[in-house]
């Protein structure tokens, strides 16, 4: 028999809908039935492809006797927390104060019936272990206090509650300067693994923002060490293992420092920033490899996790059961597909891509090469492991549709557009349908399901996201109509999120701030002062001062450890120097598919004029009708 989960749109929440526990939604119901029948509340958040919820649902929520207590002395919300991030964002910020350390997911939290919380933890086990409270001792204990009202424990739930409340904080500021580049720079080579590439042990992240903003740096002044730090990750993650060298797409991260054995869930944001990344690196470097990368990436977007041109959210670790099935093969079928595919000794050539008779993931083999360049017959074997691939399940997809990890996939494609057509135009097609779906009545949605009507409002993120998107397209195709949609969703963005150079992500049932650093992507606030930074050279010099607001709010953190925020990092240096326009006929500017070796360079159609005229903030410099002149000439206007 299902529960009440079974009426709700989230994937996430439909996984649960089965479970015998009798979970409510999000919804007001559920808290005033657990005021009036004196009952504690348990909320559970988590997303579809989280391996650790889908072990805790296993362990905990589908065991029958755990879950007819439960049901008995509890109320129970489930949460999506990409559905409902500002949920997701209070609650983590309760485990931190709680726990004096970061949480993650599952987030589960207890709190009492008039929905004040105590308690805060991740996985819970269903017993105790490892000196690990387990979850049936932990709900007796709680069920026990709440049925006796203690009195410690409601005084506490009454101190935590006055503790989250919103507070006004006095901020110091500081000047900010070019120091911050030596700071991150020396910080960023401290966390440097040199061996491995990255910049962890393990578990291991891609760290995009760290990666794009050294690569600005040294677009500025060029420098041997931070190039190597960038090409030497670039090159590791690009090997296998982490990267899916089949259906291409990256997961999520690698659970050792090799990028060998990753965490095999697909998310979009992370596909959508690295393939900026690595198509921007193959176009400053010239590097084929790296554009290579990214169309393999974009290609898996496109083939695997797009309908109807949006974009899906992610894709699940694990299939029938088994983490990584799906994505891993015996030695002998890499053997049996080698000689397929009438490569000379077969067993040599597994070895160059990681395959070997005892396996490297529970005695099968995850593939990752030991050359940088592929072998000739790598393409041919791709294939025919590609058909192996197709007679298994496919991962479970969360088919959720979310406007700013949609904008940052879209944004993807039009810099990957740059450099290939195809690409341009999807973008277009994407773009157009991402607005049609998710601005209602000129306001912006946060989230949906394919072919289903948005109901919750967007958060500043969303905002940031596809403002940059719009921009990105105004850059690639010169349509000035997304300009003009960049800057309406810049001043709603401004009305309902902005304070004084504080930034909110959300204003609605739950007041949270903005994250200054980026955690699993760029912060909300550094993508909005990239988007008003851009916006005050192309349109208003008063969205700079929005911009250099918002980064003194935050500069006292940011010069002392830049390397915690990289992409504010990255906005302050834009700030810091000089942006560059080049002006001409959209006729002549689209012939420019290249990437400027210095960063901060925009593109702005001017039908009057017939050369290439580049020009700063208050005048212009030169003009020429060569594009491969503007570099040299641009720099000799700094």
């Amino acid at each position: 028999m299902s529960n009440r989960l079974a009426l709700e749109d989230s994937p996430y929440l439909q996984q649960h809908k089965n479970n015998p526990l009798d979970w409510y939604p999000w919804c007001n119901e559920a808290f005033e039935r657990a005021k009036t029948e004196h009952k504690a509340i348990f909320i559970s958040i988590g997303y579809s492809s989280c391996h650790w919820c889908h072990v805790m649902e296993h362990e905990v929520f589908e065991n029958p006797e755990i879950a007819a207590f439960v049901n008995q002395h509890f109320i129970c919300i489930k949460v999506d927390r990409e559905e409902r991030p500002d949920i997701d964002k209070h609650y983590q910020e309760l485990h931190n104060l709680l726990n004096r350390r970061a949480g993650g997911w599952p987030l589960s939290i207890f709190c009492t019936p008039e929905n004040k919380p105590f308690y805060a933890a991740t996985y819970i086990p269903p017993h105790n272990q490892n000196q690990m409270m387990g979850f049936s001792e932990l709900t007796a204990i709680i069920a026990e206090k709440i049925a006796q009202n203690d009195e410690k424990l409601f005084q506490n739930a009454d101190e935590i509650t006055t503790f989250m409340r919103p507070k006004n904080e006095n901020i110091q500021a500081t000047v900010l300067n070019d120091k911050i580049i030596t700071q991150f720079t020396l910080q960023a080579q401290h966390n440097y693994d040199a061996e491995n590439g990255g910049f962890s042990k393990s578990p291991k992240f891609p760290h995009v923002s760290t990666l794009r903003t050294l690569m600005t740096i040294n677009r500025l002044a060029p420098n041997a060490d931070i190039k190597t730090i960038l090409t030497h990750t670039l090159d590791s993650m690009a090997l296998g293992g982490m990267y899916d060298l089949i259906d291409g797409g990256f997961c999520r991260y690698s659970t050792d420092s090799a990028w060998l054995v990753p965490h095999f869930e697909k998310m979009t944001y992370d596909n959508a920033l690295l393939c900026t990344l690595y198509t921007e690196a193959g176009m400053l470097y010239s590097n084929a490899h790296y554009l290579r990368i990214a169309q393999e990436s974009a290609n898996f977007m496109i083939h695997f996790m797009m309908e109807d041109d949006l974009f899906y959210s992610a894709s699940d670790a694990d299939s029938e059961g088994h983490e990584g099935k799906y994505f891993v093969y015996s030695y002998d079928e890499i053997i049996s597909a080698l000689e397929k595919c009438s490569v000379e000794n077969p067993h040599e050539a597994a070895k160059i891509i990681g395959a070997s008779a005892k396996g490297n993931f529970e005695e099968h083999c995850i593939l990752r090469l030991d050359l940088h360049e592929r072998p000739e017959w790598f393409e041919i074997l791709r294939i025919e492991l590609s058909r192996i691939r197709q007679s298994r399940i496919y991962p479970f997809i969360d088919r959720k549709v979310i406007t700013a990890w949609n904008a940052m996939m879209i944004r993807a494609l039009f810099i990957l557009g740059r450099h290939i057509h195809d690409y341009r135009t999807q973008a277009i097609k994407c773009l157009k349908k991402l607005s049609s779906t998710m601005i209602i009545e000129g306001s912006l949605k946060h989230s949906t399901l394919i072919h289903k009507k948005p109901k919750i409002d967007a958060f500043l993120e969303d905002y940031a996201y596809l403002c940059q998107a719009l921009l990105e397209g105004y850059q690639v195709t010169l349509d000035e109509t997304y300009l003009i949609e960049a800057q309406r969703l810049s001043n709603k963005a401004l009305e309902l999120f902005y304070e004084e150079g504080k930034w909110y992500f959300s204003r609605g049932e739950f007041t949270t701030l903005a994250e200054l650093d980026d955690s699993t992507y760029p912060s909300a606030i550094s993508v909005m002062i990239d988007v008003l930074l851009s916006l005050g050279l192309l349109v208003d010099p008063k969205y700079r001062r929005f911009a250099f607001k918002s980064l003194e709010y935050s500069s006292l953190k940011l010069m002392k450890t830049p390397i915690y925020y990289p992409t504010l990092t990255e906005q302050t240096i834009r700030y810091l120097n000089e942006q560059r326009l080049i002006k001409n006929s959209s006729k002549n500017l689209l012939t420019i598919d290249e990437i400027f070796n210095y960063p901060f360079v925009l593109l702005q159609n001017d039908e009057t004029l017939e050369e290439f005229t580049i020009c700063g903030e208050n005048s212009c410099y030169t003009s020429t009708q060569e594009i491969s002149k503007l570099d040299e000439l641009i720099t000799s206007t700094l």
